[in-house]
């Protein structure tokens, strides 16, 4: 008997690094979430997973694309914050809605490198790697869109909390 043992736990978490598409053994999409303190199944699809982390925290997937959207003009392959506060900024491989679409933690890459077959290696800054099945230069653009958005939406929220330039921004007035 060979069957796959799934967490209770089912979280999105600062400590995130990826969260990874597999099939269970009756076929269907589940996925395994790769952290900095190890590795873990869960019955919920990738897509599922952020859709649930993004809840816990006040939005759902689709607001966080909107907003990101809004934000930085980005309108394919969308990278989200889950959680600005905490660093919580991921963006997807491939198309939400494709089955082999990974998600990936910006906080947590190293660097990435060419690997065969036209795929990437992601390297994360504790040691841990992973290979995706998406180009070099595709992984390079996603990163740097999200480093995009992150920078935008942080110095939004910075103005935001700065009682100096309130008045003048009219994006923060009525």
């Amino acid at each position: 008997m060979n069957e796959t043992l799934y967490s209770e736990v089912s979280e999105i978490t600062p400590l995130t690094l990826a969260v990874l598409p597999r099939y269970g053994g009756n076929g269907s999409l589940v996925s395994c979430v790769l952290d900095a303190q190890g590795e873990y199944m869960t019955r919920y699809a990738p897509t599922k997973m952020i859709e649930r982390a993004c809840k816990f925290f006040g939005s759902s997937l689709e607001g966080r694309q909107t907003g990101t959207t809004e934000i930085a003009g980005i309108t394919h392959k969308v990278p989200i914050s889950v959680d600005p506060s905490s660093g919580m900024y991921l963006f997807p491989t491939l198309s939400p809605i494709n089955p082999k679409c990974v998600w990936i933690s910006h906080t947590h890459i190293a660097r990435l490198r060419e690997a065969a077959n036209q795929c990437t290696e992601v390297l994360f800054k504790n040691g841990k790697k992973i290979i995706v099945d998406v180009s070099y230069g595709s992984m390079t653009n996603q990163v740097n869109r999200t480093a995009q958005f992150r920078y935008l939406l942080n110095e939004r929220i910075q103005r935001h909390h700065s009682p100096q330039n309130r008045d003048d921004d009219p994006d923060l007035t009525e």
